[in-house]
C-alpha cells in the first residue's frame, strides 16, 4: 500500500477531517495546512521527516515498519474497531506500574488543610462548625476530597469501626440517609453516630453495649455532616 493510502486510512479510521489533522499537527509544533495534508494523501507530495514523525505521534503509530513497510505487526489482522481497542489496551498497560519497564518517579502529593475539631470540647456549645475551637490538619490524597472537616472522637461507643481518639473525616451536609454515619448536635451535645429512621429517629452506636439515643418530639437535632473516612 502506498504512503498516501496509509495516511488517508489512518486519518479516516479516527474520523478526522484533513483540516483537523492540520490543526493537530500545529498543536504538536509542526506546521502543516489542510492543503499539505491533502497533497500527502493524493501522493503529489510527501511529508518531510519532522512532519512524518509528528504524524506517527498523532496517529499513535508504534511500529513504523509494520504500518508503512507492509511487515505484519500486532493487530494487523484486526478490523479498525479491533485496532482501536488494541491501542486502548496498550495505553492502559502503559499506565499500570505492574507492567512498567522502569519504576516511575513519584512526585510528592501536595497537602491540603482541613479543620480538626474535638467532639468533647465542642459538646454543649451548640455551635460546632461556627466555633473557632479547632486546629488545622494537613491531609494527603488518602483522605477523600469530599472531606471538609475532621473530628477526633472519644470513647468506645463506635467500636469496632472507630476507636477512642481516632480522627474521622466528614463532608459537611445537612441531611443523611437511614443507616449513614454522621456527626450530630442533639440538644447541644455533639455525637458521632449512625442515623436510624426505623420506628422513629434514633442515633445508634455501633457498639451494642450502648443503647440508641432517641430523637424526641421536642429535641433539637442538627446534622453537621456525613462521615466519609
Amino acid at each position: 500500500m502506498e504512503l498516501c493510502d496509509i495516511l488517508r486510512r489512518l486519518r479516516t479510521e479516527r474520523g478526522w477531517s484533513q483540516i483537523e489533522v492540520g490543526q493537530k499537527l500545529e498543536a504538536l509544533g509542526c506546521s502543516a495546512s489542510q492543503k499539505a495534508v491533502s497533497r500527502w494523501e493524493r501522493g503529489s507530495t510527501e511529508p518531510n521527516i519532522r512532519q512524518f514523525i509528528a504524524l506517527c505521534e498523532l496517529y499513535d503509530v508504534r511500529d513504523v515498519p509494520a504500518v508503512f513497510g507492509g511487515r505484519p505487526g500486532p493487530g494487523e489482522t484486526l478490523n479498525p474497531e479491533g485496532q482501536k481497542r488494541l491501542r486502548e489496551y496498550i495505553r492502559l498497560l502503559e499506565r499500570d506500574e505492574e507492567f512498567a519497564l522502569r519504576p516511575r518517579e513519584h512526585r510528592p502529593v501536595p497537602l491540603r488543610s482541613i479543620p480538626l475539631y474535638d467532639l468533647p470540647v465542642s459538646a454543649g456549645t451548640g455551635q460546632f462548625l461556627d466555633s473557632s475551637d479547632y486546629t488545622l490538619l494537613e491531609v494527603d490524597d488518602t483522605v477523600p476530597l469530599s472531606a471538609t472537616f475532621a473530628v477526633r472522637i472519644r470513647g468506645d461507643s463506635m467500636l469496632p469501626r472507630f476507636v477512642d481518639r481516632q480522627i474521622v473525616y466528614v463532608r459537611q451536609q445537612q441531611t443523611l440517609q437511614d443507616g449513614e454515619i454522621g456527626i450530630f448536635l442533639l440538644d447541644g451535645d455533639a455525637f458521632c453516630k449512625q442515623l436510624s429512621l426505623t420506628g422513629g429517629a434514633k442515633l445508634v452506636s455501633l457498639n451494642p453495649a450502648y443503647e440508641p439515643i432517641p430523637v424526641r418530639e421536642f429535641s433539637e437535632l442538627r446534622i453537621l455532616g456525613k462521615v466519609v473516612a
